[in-house]
């Protein structure tokens, strides 16, 4: 009995096992490009719940800029915090740019000029992510600010209508 044990484990082929694994590799294979493809059509805009966001019917995509985030609290360029709302409300009347903001975006321009290989001030773009509930005079002086950097076009995020009814 245990030389006819001996002789069906010679007689089972030993490459048996890794063919197995070929239709799985394919599964994996199938689901990364089905995951790559289905991907590539997300907002590029960071996703904050500290934001509420304005509705709009604007039909453009975002594409990627430099981010300037106003919160209810602070102000943020590319997600590092530069300023806060209560130091903009406290300037005075006459004075539009905001000092810190300015710097930030100057210095984001300078790394995005140097990517870009351009000295295009309308290729300069800045998109800002503010508040809804924002005071006009804080969002006009971060506008002004925005332009004064040399920033050629300026975008307000918004949210489109049809998105916002299915997320309330």
């Amino acid at each position: 009995m245990n030389g006819a044990m001996q002789r069906r484990r010679a007689r089972k082929p030993h490459g048996l096992n890794h063919m197995a694994l070929i239709p799985f590799i394919d599964m994996m294979t199938i689901l990364v490009v089905f995951l790559l493809v289905h991907t590539a059509d997300v907002d590029i805009l960071p996703n904050t719940k500290s934001i509420a966001i304005p509705q709009s019917v604007s039909q453009l995509k975002p594409h990627e800029t430099v981010v300037v985030m106003a919160t209810h609290d602070m102000v943020f360029v590319n997600g590092r915090p530069v300023t806060s709302i209560s130091d903009i409300e406290r300037m005075a009347e006459d004075q539009v740019v905001v000092a810190p903001l300015r710097a930030a975006l100057v210095a984001q321009a300078d790394t995005v000029l140097r990517a870009a290989a351009t000295d295009d001030q309308a290729a300069r773009e800045v998109t800002i992510m503010g508040d809804k509930n924002l005071p006009y005079r804080v969002l006009k002086r971060i506008m002004a600010t925005c332009t004064d950097a040399n920033y050629g076009k300026v975008s307000l995020a918004v949210v489109e209508q049809e998105r916002a009814a299915s997320r309330t």
